[in-house]
C-alpha cells in the first residue's frame, strides 16, 4: 500500500474488514462479505456497547440514520443516490460502502458531458475485432457490467453532469438487471448476479445541468447528504483528515487546537455572509464546504513544512485560506477583504490570541493577489 498515492478504502482498511469478516456472524444480503450492521459499524466507527475485542475507528462523520439508509437501500433491488452540495462526503460514502459490502470500490464511471452510454456497458477491442470478430473475449465491459457479472457495486459519480441519453441507459441496468450485447449471436445478454447494485452521486449545486427524468428517480431511492454546520462534527472530520495527510506524507508537525477553531470559525463566518448575500455577486465562488475547509488547512500545513519553520501558524493559515478561496478576483477578494475589515479585525482587538496574526496573514495575501 506505500506505494500506491491514494490507496481505495478496501486496501486501506484491509485488515480492519479481513477482522470484521471474520468476527461477523449475522445473516448477510446476497453475497455481501459484511452484514448491514457490519457495514455500518465500519463506516461509523464502533462502541462500547458493540462488545468487540478491539476499536473500529470512525471514517465517515454524519447522521447515523443515512448511512442506514443507503445500506437498507442497497439490500433491497433500487439504487442508491447521494445527493448533496460539494465536499459533503458523498463519494467517500459510496466508496466506504463498496468496500464494506464488496471489498471492491473501484468500479467508477465518472459523469461528464464526454461520458458516454460505452462508458456505462460495453465498449470493443478493435484489434481482436478486426482480427477475429466480434466476441465476449472481444468486449470490453465497462465498470458497471463488470458489477453485474461480478454481483459487486458499481459506482456512478456525478450522475447529473452526464447527458440525458447516458442517463437513460441506466433505467434499462436498474429496472430488467441486464444489458443486452445485440452485435453478438449467441451468449448476448449479460445478466446482474445477486449482490448488484449501482451508488450514484449528484452534485445538488448542479440541478438543471441535466435533471434526471422521472423514470430514472422512480429506479433510484433518495439519500441528502446536509453540509455539516455542527462544530463539534466539522472539528472531528478536518481533525481526521488531517492526521491521514500527515501520515501519508509523514510530517511531524503539530495543528495547535486553536488555530483548528479559527478555521472552523473563519468558515462559519463566510457561511453566514454568504447566506444573508443578496444575490450571487455577493457570495464567494467557493462552496464553503468541509471538504474545502480540508483544503486549506492541507496547503497550510504542507507550506508550513516545506518552506516554513516546521510549525502552523495563523499567517500562514490566513494565506492559505485567501489563496484557496479567492477564485475571482477582483470579486473574491473584495468579499474577503471586507470579511477581514468587518469581523476580523474587531474580534482580533476584542480576543486577542491567534487572530490578529490571521488577519495579518490575510491582508498580506490579499495585497499579494490585488
Amino acid at each position: 500500500m506505500s506505494d500506491l498515492l491514494r490507496a481505495p478504502a478496501e486496501i486501506k482498511y484491509a485488515e480492519e474488514l479481513d477482522w470484521l469478516e471474520s468476527v461477523d456472524d449475522n445473516p448477510k444480503p446476497f453475497s455481501w462479505r459484511l452484514s448491514p450492521k457490519m457495514v455500518r459499524l465500519f463506516i461509523l466507527g464502533s462502541e462500547r456497547a458493540d462488545g468487540l475485542d478491539r476499536e473500529i475507528a470512525q471514517k465517515w462523520f454524519g447522521d447515523r440514520s443515512f448511512v442506514e439508509r443507503a445500506i437498507v437501500t442497497l439490500a433491497s433491488d433500487r439504487g442508491l443516490l447521494l445527493i448533496g452540495d460539494p465536499g459533503t462526503g458523498k463519494s467517500w460514502l459510496a466508496e466506504l460502502l463498496s468496500a464494506a459490502i464488496c471489498r471492491n470500490s473501484t468500479l467508477v464511471v465518472q459523469g461528464t458531458a464526454g461520458t458516454t452510454e460505452d462508458h456505462i456497458k460495453y465498449s470493443w477491442n478493435v484489434s481482436m475485432v478486426i482480427a477475429k470478430g466480434q466476441s465476449r473475449e472481444s468486449m470490453i465491459p465497462s465498470p458497471v457490467m463488470t458489477a453485474m457479472e461480478t454481483g459487486a457495486i458499481g459506482r456512478f459519480e456525478e450522475l447529473t453532469r452526464a447527458t440525458s441519453d447516458v442517463q437513460d441507459a441506466l433505467i434499462s441496468i436498474l429496472s430488467e438487471k441486464y444489458v443486452s450485447v445485440p452485435e453478438l449471436d449467441s451468449d448476448n445478454i449479460v445478466f446482474a448476479k445477486p449482490g448488484f447494485s449501482v451508488i450514484a452521486t449528484a452534485n445538488s449545486r448542479d440541478r438543471g445541468v441535466n435533471d434526471l427524468s422521472s423514470a430514472l428517480k422512480r429506479r433510484f431511492n433518495f439519500v441528502r447528504i446536509p453540509v455539516v454546520t455542527n462544530k463539534k462534527s466539522e472539528a472531528e472530520i478536518v481533525r481526521f483528515r488531517t492526521e491521514e495527510l500527515l501520515r501519508r506524507h509523514r510530517i511531524e508537525l503539530d495543528v495547535p487546537p486553536t488555530l483548528l477553531d479559527v478555521l472552523l470559525q473563519s468558515f462559519a463566518d463566510l457561511r453566514a455572509s454568504a447566506a444573508a448575500a443578496g444575490s450571487d455577486d455577493e457570495k464567494l465562488e467557493s462552496a464553503l464546504s468541509t471538504a474545502e475547509q480540508i483544503g486549506v488547512l492541507e496547503d497550510a500545513i504542507l507550506h508550513s513544512n516545506f518552506f516554513g519553520e516546521r510549525a502552523l501558524t495563523a499567517h500562514t493559515l490566513a494565506s492559505s485560506l485567501v489563496g484557496s478561496l479567492a477564485r475571482r478576483e477582483p470579486e473574491d477578494l473584495a468579499i474577503l477583504n471586507k470579511y477581514l475589515h468587518g469581523v476580523v479585525e474587531p474580534r482580533s482587538r476584542e480576543e486577542g490570541g491567534s487572530w490578529p496574526e490571521f488577519l495579518a496573514g490575510g491582508r498580506d495575501a490579499i495585497a499579494t493577489l490585488s
